[in-house]
């Protein structure tokens, strides 16, 4: 499928009343000289890489239609692995399902589910000193997962 064959199509798109929208206040850094910048690459069993990836699956878990809990659990993810929220984003599909994404200064946190499979799928990606390995208990014990799936990628090694 092209990359925006599903948006024409309009595809599972609910009614925009089921999205939630919220922003975490944001301040403002300034900029440092270039060479001055860190770079914010991460540090992983001593590889150096952009960011750390997990690819987390949970299955037999519960709750994945509940909006609020979702959104809860995202947030309760940033501040475990001590991230900064930018930008919070939740949309509840019709029937059931669920899709979010925490937009992180360190990256990003996102999750689709699939209710009737006791299935979600999340993405936990995060540069610099955050911990992506803190939001797995969260998950797990937010969803009440049986099983719990985790992939690790080190992003961006040699750059």
């Amino acid at each position: 499928m092209r990359q925006n064959a599903l948006l024409r199509s309009g595809k599972g798109l609910g009614s925009p009343s089921t999205a939630r929208k919220k922003s975490a206040p944001m301040s403002m850094v300034a900029s440092a000289p270039v060479e001055a910048r860190d770079d914010h690459f991460a540090v992983r069993n001593g590889v150096r890489c952009a960011g750390v990836h997990l690819i987390v699956d949970l299955h037999e878990a519960q709750d994945l239609d509940n909006i609020d809990l979702i959104e809860r659990t995202l947030r309760r993810c940033v501040d475990a692995a001590r991230a900064t929220l930018l930008h919070i984003h939740v949309h509840h599909f019709q029937p059931n399902g669920v899709s979010g994404v925490a937009v992180l200064a360190e990256s990003h946190i996102s999750i689709h589910t699939w209710p009737d499979a006791g299935y979600a799928a999340l993405d936990v990606f995060m540069c610099g000193n955050a911990s992506p390995d803190a939001c797995i208990p969260v998950l797990r014990e937010a969803f009440r997962a049986k099983r719990v799936e985790v992939n690790e990628l080190l992003r961006g090694q040699g750059a």
